[in-house]
Order: C-alpha cells, then structure tokens, then sequence
C-alpha cells in the first residue's frame, strides 16, 4: 500500500517537497485573497472552514485525510510524500492568509494575483512532483476511482472536481471565473514548470497535479 522510502535522499527530498508545499500554500492563499474565484477543492474547503469554526489551511488537512481514508478504502498505493502533502499544505496557507490581505475592486491587482497563483501552482506541482514520493490524496482518489472503475483519468479528475466545486458553490464558497481560469491554465502552468525543473513524470499519479491541491 505505500511506496518504500528512498532514505538516503530523504533529507534532500524532504526539503525540496516541502519547498514545493509552501509555494503551492502561496498560490492557493493568493487565489483565495484575490477574490475572483479559486480551484475546485478550495471552493469547498473556504465554504466548510467558517461553519466548522476552524482555519481554512485546518479545514484542508482534514479534507486530506478525509480523501485519503477513501483512496486506502479503494487500496490506492501510497507514498510518504501523501502524508506530507495532507499535514504541510494546510499549515502553509494558514501562514500566508494571516500575512496577504484580501483585495476586493482592483481589478487588475486580482487578476495579476490570480495569474500569478497559477504559476506557482505549476512550479509548486512540478517541484513534489519530482520528487516522485506519492500522489497527493486527491490524486490518489481520483487514481482508485480509475483504477476500479475503469474510466480514464480525465474522466474521473471531471467527475470529482466537478462534484467539489458545486458542492463548496452550493454552501457559498469562492468560485467564479478565476475558478474557470485556473482550470484552463494550470495544465500548461504545470508542463511549463516541468520544463523548468526538469520533471520526467514516470506513472500516472505524476501526470496530473493536486488540484492543488488546487
């Protein structure tokens, strides 16, 4: 169920994964803070995170590990990077909410916000990525779904996040056009950052990035 650990390079790989995590804090945060709309995961995770009364990086790493716990049921194989990925995520967030103030009626500030945030993401993904120590839990979820299922991955990435986003949209999350933005350019953002750093993704889980963890 999880992929053994590369202990030699751990020290290495465990910095430069967390690199990538406070850089992909950064973009959700920025996305967040710009208001024109963010990725389809964190639509739900901002709409559920005042009514449970905890932080929005908080309401993330539950989210994770609710996600995870359906990927194990489904016997998704695993890495210590998932982990990491549920437990460095959330806390990043929390850090740069508390320092980047959100920006309401400047239009060009916020769509130069939400532009930046979806470079980084591509940067962020191509960076733990590399690292090649596990899917994020999302992906993981979105990997046992095609797994037992037996519908492409495209298929199954709609299905979820499609899913997500009209549920978090439901309960009053931020979603609107930046959230249609990220999702047309974050799959260049992250070829691009894989050119860049690169990246050589070998398996299916490094084909398509979290959605960001998004």
């Amino acid at each position: 169920m999880f992929k053994p650990i590369r202990w030699k390079t751990f020290p290495r790989d465990f910095l430069r994964i967390q690199s990538g995590f406070f850089l992909f804090g950064l973009a959700i945060t920025l996305m967040i803070r710009g208001n024109l709309g963010t990725s389809a995961w964190a639509v739900l995770e901002v709409a559920l995170a005042p009514r449970l009364h905890i932080s929005i990086g908080t309401m993330t790493v539950v989210m994770g590990f609710m996600v995870l716990s359906g990927a194990l049921l489904m016997r998704e194989k695993l890495g210590w990077g998932t982990l990491a990925n549920i437990l460095s995520i959330g806390p990043w967030e929390d850090f740069w909410l508390a320092i980047i103030p959100s920006v309401k009626d400047n239009l060009l500030l916020q769509s130069g916000m939400l532009l930046l945030a979806i470079f980084l993401m591509g940067l962020a993904s191509a960076i733990y990525i590399g690292v090649d120590a596990g899917a994020g839990p999302r992906d993981s979820m979105m990997l046992a779904i095609k797994r037992t299922t037996g519908i492409s991955i495209r298929a199954a990435r709609a299905i979820i996040e499609v899913t997500v986003v009209t549920i978090g949209w439901l309960l009053g999350g931020p979603a609107g056009i930046g959230t249609l933005v990220f999702a047309l350019l974050v799959g260049p953002s992250v070829q691009f950052g894989f050119k860049i750093f690169n990246v050589h993704p070998h398996g299916p889980e490094a084909l398509i990035p979290l959605a960001p963890e998004d």
